[in-house]
Parts: C-alpha cells; sequence; structure tokens
C-alpha cells in the first residue's frame, strides 16, 4: 500500500465522521424547533447547545479530511516529459524527449548531465489543498558539465522549449500581480541527472511544484556504475 492510499482511507473515514455529525446536527436543530413550538425552553436550550458541538465537530472533522486530502494531492506528481540518452562521442549525447500525449523530439546535448528547467505558477494554499494542481510551462533543457571549469569554457547546448506570447499567464502574474489574487508565486524549477548510454528518465511535477528527475532501475545501476567507478 502506498502513501497515497494510507491517507486516502482516513480522508474518507473522517468525511463519512463528519457527515454523520451533520445529521445528528439536524436532528438537534429539529429537537430545538420543537420545544420551542412547545414552549419547552430549556429543553429547547439544551439541544440548541448540542446543535453547535456538532456542528463544531462536524467542522473539525470536515476540516481534517480536506487537510489530509490536501497532502495527497501533494503527493501525487504530473508528467512532464520522459528522456532516453544515446551516446554519440565522449560528453555528446543524442536525446529524445517525449511527452505525455506521445509527441517527441530529438537533440544533441553536451556535457556529463542533462538539466531540465521549468516556469511553475504556484496557488496559494487554500486552492492547494482543495488539489488545484500547479501550473508549469517546460522552457530548456540543457548540458551540464560535473567539473566547475568545463562548466566555465566548455561549449554549452541547450533545447529551447520556450514558449511565451504575448498574454502568457506567467508573464501576466509578473507584471500585473493584482489581476491574479489566488496565484501564490511564479518562480524557476530545475532538475538535473548523469547521462549514460542508453538512459531512459522520467520527468515530473509535484504538486508543491518541484521539478523530479528519476532513471529507470537499468539507468539507475549504470550511474551508480559510472559515479563509482
Amino acid at each position: 500500500m502506498n502513501w497515497n492510499e494510507l491517507l486516502r482511507l482516513p480522508t474518507t473515514l473522517l468525511a463519512i465522521g463528519a457527515g454523520i455529525v451533520v445529521l445528528i446536527a439536524l436532528t438537534q436543530l429539529l429537537s430545538a424547533r420543537h420545544h420551542v413550538h412547545h414552549r419547552r425552553h430549556l429543553a429547547a436550550v439544551v439541544h440548541t447547545l448540542l446543535l453547535l458541538v456538532f456542528v463544531a465537530l462536524a467542522a473539525l472533522l470536515g476540516g481534517a479530511a480536506m487537510t489530509l486530502r490536501g497532502y495527497r494531492f501533494l503527493s501525487e506528481e504530473e508528467p512532464v516529459v520522459q528522456i532516453d540518452a544515446r551516446i554519440l562521442t565522449p560528453q555528446r549525447w543524442a536525446l529524445t524527449v517525449t511527452w505525455p500525449d506521445g509527441t517527441s523530439r530529438n537533440a544533441q546535448l553536451a556535457g556529463d548531465d542533462f538539466q531540465v528547467d521549468a516556469y511553475v505558477l504556484k496557488w496559494k494554499l487554500p486552492a492547494m489543498l482543495a488539489g488545484v494542481a500547479p501550473l508549469y510551462r517546460l522552457d530548456r533543457i540543457s548540458g551540464r558539465y560535473d567539473d566547475a571549469s568545463q562548466e566555465m569554457n566548455a561549449p554549452r547546448t541547450v533545447i529551447d522549449f520556450s514558449q511565451a506570447g504575448t498574454g502568457d499567464l506567467f508573464d501576466l502574474k509578473k507584471q500585473v500581480p493584482t489581476w491574479f489574487p489566488e496565484v501564490d508565486t511564479v518562480f524557476g524549477s530545475a532538475a538535473f541527472l548523469p547521462l549514460v548510454d542508453g538512459g531512459h528518465y522520467s520527468v515530473s511535477l509535484m504538486r508543491t511544484g518541484a521539478l523530479v528527475a528519476r532513471p529507470d532501475d537499468a539507468t539507475a545501476q549504470r550511474i551508480g556504475q559510472r559515479l563509482g567507478g
């Protein structure tokens, strides 16, 4: 059982509990009205107090359920791209970048690693806990050298995916922030991994707005061999 399943179970139970408490609160409301109608004021006050208690309890259970639901959403990830690498010459790579819809693009990179950069638009906490996913725009994939001196002097390569234009939401938020009060922030997020011949990588976006790059098992073994020796 994964974390999403573990969190989903108490979320469901809390939501069911909140619904049951709401029904009990409604019975207290009906009882209070009944006693008021028959001029039994003390009994009406007791049922009114019980009504308030059950309403508060329902709100507490419902809020807890929404919070856990938000944490479950925060642990989920949205696929961004998959990357397949093939070595051409030392520090020269042919990449195939594939999107979730199946479209792909071929390009070459120089370096020891690849780095994916994206712009991320993150919503404020109420919307995020309600399950509204952050928005992203893939910006570029670039080559990265392990050696800092090479990073300064060796040829650099970039695959540009920028598609910003007039009216782009990311740019509008920066230019006119008051137009989008529910937007928390717009920021850059990046992830990188070592390149290996025959490597297969998946890049996804977490609900927090962080990019995550992961190799498959075979690629992880090759990376471990490369780094280990």
